[in-house]
């Protein structure tokens, strides 16, 4: 009996399982590859972030002092360029980006506001988190910070 359901499962898969005339390529539909050849140019697209300038020097300034530089920037890209975070190396620093997605050919401006705050050469860095293909831009903002005068030595 076990013989006998051993070769009725061996020949049930082998008719299953036999060869047929029917080739992979007959399987194909054209249509699928054509959207899948179109998703792929459209993930190609990208947006490109270029800044007139990444560095700013605000030169000597007296500590405690608030200064601020706007960078601009332009998306030379073909897809519209979504900022998602700027954040700064500290928190005297802070970077205010635009809300909205920036066209392929617009420009945008992100603000950096520096408080003033440290002694002497400062350096700070702005990280830019955005649907680039790096996927993060970097400014950088530098000052020498005279310190304050300190009180009179007591007599």
């Amino acid at each position: 009996m076990k013989r006998i359901f051993l070769v009725l499962t061996i020949a049930a898969a082998v008719s299953f399982t036999s060869c047929k005339d029917n080739k992979a390529a007959d399987k194909v539909d054209s249509e699928n590859v054509a959207k899948a050849e179109q998703r792929d140019e459209a993930a190609k697209q990208l947006p490109v972030m270029q800044f007139e300038e990444t560095e700013h020097d605000f030169g000597n300034i007296p500590q405690g002092q608030s200064v601020e530089k706007v960078f601009k920037f332009k998306n030379t890209g073909n897809a519209p360029l979504v900022i998602t975070d700027a954040k700064s190396s500290c928190g005297c620093t802070i970077p205010q980006k635009p809300e909205e997605p920036v066209a392929p050919g617009e420009t945008g401006e992100i603000l950096v506001k520096y408080n003033g705050s440290g002694k002497n050469q400062v350096t700070k860095t702005v990280t830019i988190t955005a649907n680039t293909e790096k996927g993060t831009e970097q400014l950088k903002i530098k000052a020498f910070v005279e310190p304050k005068e300190s009180a009179e030595p007591k007599a």
